[in-house]
């Protein structure tokens, strides 16, 4: 018996290579680089990573746009248009992401616990801080779980589809328990991440299971061939692909498969919240793009009733619940199940049209996301003596880095805290409003581009009361987008009330200078005060001053303002002139069979 060599195409998988082998060799950095150089040569690996596979996907395109693309593997990948583009969407955002996550405060501190091994609370906790350890592990598990998405969208069989989808899932699992403040919180999240990611992915699998049993194949094609031709096993067939798609609905969280989604991105790192919402969302939208659009075409009449509950459902739930949020990290992850029920419009709309509208979606979308997110990782919960709580800019600026660890505590997520941030910080307040005019879809941002498409592409497929629901779940979830940003221009913030007028000489109450007789009394003890001309008073001690809590933007290496104005600058350019990127879009929007 002969054996025949597989012939791989690597060119075709180049992008997908070119992540993989990043995180790999990351893997080793960890083991073999000095503590050092490995910092240095992670972010190497982690920029280059996503560079390399955008350059990969730019090389590929013309040819895939020429012959409508090719199967790698036997046809276990599928290397089109829709693809390509999801693939460099997903390599653009990882690489605006990693600024975020690469980011460093003043002091030295990333966004990562310095032993996440670690007890929280516990003294080697403390120790591991105090001695500045880092987790650059991080690294090569980002660019792991950036190589599954880049798979998950290009799979030809149900196999390869499970396969990516854990590829992806586990590091975010692990990177959501990362988090160097509220390690508690950040740990209960990788948990109910984790188990609940574990019931969607058991889920999918009886799904593959119930389709191999109705068409004794795994391949997409092969199954669209059996779905054609009625049969006693139809039940078996249509209980399985609502299994299927349950499992990919779990990972753009949508309704009622959404539960892990406030949670884990309320506990992850800010950073690593903002990569998830972006990224994870693209892959897992183009896997049900290919699913839908090339499996289940002649289960349109039975399936359309499943997904038209799931995406009204996804819109209502996460509008209405996202107007009662006071947490922003909460705020945006109700936001992002809303948003999930606009690209299910799209979905559903089963046409090319419905194709390009949801690409470019997921791009603006992702862009406004992974900004949203570094902005919230710069805004900083900051103690200081109840008598001094207006700190200016310059001043914590020039703060030392001791002074800065011990004042400088974790994000400000809370609604309130972000009040007057506009006054203090207004270019960051500004790229802050322009994502949430975004995400509300006003015209001469992204978002606007994006909701239009998707929701135009539902009416030409006539589903129009999907849009529907969908524009006037739009005009309500204005409103907390819209709060937020009077909020942070027209709230002023705790402690600066411009209104209060300063008492003058004769109203000012006496007030008696000079040293305490015993000056370590205690709070209750009476002392004796002795003035500068010998002079005495008798007073008791109430308490001393108490620190009280202020809201601040901490200074850092940059990066984050970096990836900032770069995503302010895309939501800006592609609001205004949206039409090459949409052009370039829907030539290649046509999935192989």
């Amino acid at each position: 018996m002969s054996f025949t060599a597989p012939e791989i195409a690597w060119g075709a998988l180049s992008p997908v290579v070119i992540v993989l082998v990043a995180g790999i060799v990351g893997v080793l950095v960890e083991a073999f680089v000095p503590d050092r150089a490995r910092r240095a040569a992670q972010l190497v690996l982690a920029f280059g990573a996503p560079v390399g596979a955008i350059v990969a996907v730019a090389a590929l395109w013309d040819g895939v746009s020429s012959s409508g693309g090719t199967d790698v593997l036997d046809g276990s990948l599928l290397v089109d248009g829709p693809t390509l583009v999801i693939q460099g969407v997903i390599a653009v955002l990882t690489l605006l992401a990693l600024l975020v996550v690469a980011d460093r405060t003043a002091t030295g501190e990333d966004a990562f616990a310095p032993t996440a091994a670690s007890i929280p609370g516990s003294d080697y906790e403390e120790l591991a801080r105090r001695k500045g350890l880092t987790q650059t592990e991080v690294y090569p598990l980002l660019l792991l779980a950036t190589g599954g998405m880049m798979i998950l969208p290009a799979t030809g069989d149900l196999l390869t589809l499970f396969v990516a989808l854990e590829v992806l899932s586990l590091p975010l699992y692990l990177l959501t328990g990362m988090a160097r403040r509220r390690r508690l919180l950040s740990q209960e999240a990788a948990l109910k991440y984790f188990l609940l990611g574990a019931f969607a992915s058991a889920l999918l699998i009886f799904g593959v299971a119930l389709v191999y049993g109705y068409s004794g194949t795994l391949r997409y094609s092969e199954i669209a061939a059996a779905t054609g031709t009625p049969s006693a096993l139809d039940p078996l067939l249509l209980v399985g692909a609502v299994l299927l798609l349950v499992g990919l609905l779990f990972k753009v969280g949508a309704v009622p498969f959404h539960s892990w989604t406030p949670d884990a991105y309320q506990g992850a790192p800010t950073p690593i919240t903002g990569f998830m919402a972006a990224c994870t969302k693209v892959a897992a939208f183009g896997a049900l793009l290919r699913v839908y659009y090339t499996i289940f075409p002649g289960l349109q009449w039975d399936l359309d009733v499943f997904l038209w509950t799931v995406a009204i459902a996804t819109m209502v739930v996460g509008t209405v619940v996202a107007l009662v949020q006071t947490d922003i990290k909460r705020l945006l992850a109700y936001s992002s199940i809303a948003h999930a029920g606009f690209i299910l419009t799209g979905v559903v709309a089963l046409d090319e049209a419905g194709i390009s509208a949801v690409l470019f979606y997921l791009l603006v979308y992702g862009v406004a996301t992974v900004g949203a997110f570094g902005v919230v990782w710069l805004v900083r919960e900051r103690t200081v003596p109840q008598a001094s709580t207006d700190v200016a800019a310059d001043e914590l600026a020039e703060a030392g880095d001791e002074d800065l660890r011990t004042s400088v505590l974790g994000e400000a997520t809370h609604l309130s805290q972000w009040a007057g941030l506009g006054r203090t910080h207004p270019a960051l307040a500004g790229a802050f409003a322009l994502f949430l005019l975004s995400f509300a879809g006003i015209p001469l941002t992204a978002g606007f581009i994006g909701k239009f498409a998707v929701f135009s592409a539902a009416v030409d497929g006539g589903a129009w009361p999907l849009a529907l629901v969908g524009v006037l779940s739009s005009a309500a979830a204005a409103f907390f987008y819209v709060r937020i940003i009077v909020l942070m221009y027209f709230t002023p913030a705790p402690g600066r009330d411009e209104a209060a007028v300063e008492p003058s000489d004769e109203d000012a109450a006496p007030v008696v200078e000079g040293r305490a007789s015993d000056e370590n009394a205690a709070p209750g003890e009476d002392v004796t005060l002795v003035g500068a001309d010998g002079s005495s008073a008798v007073a008791t001690l109430v308490a001393a001053p108490t620190a009280t809590t202020t809201t601040t933007v901490v200074p850092s290496e940059g990066l984050a303002a970096v990836a900032i104005a770069v995503a302010a600058v895309l939501t800006v350019v592609l609001g205004v002139f949206p039409t090459p990127v949409l052009d370039l879009i829907s030539d290649v929007a046509r999935f192989l069979p």
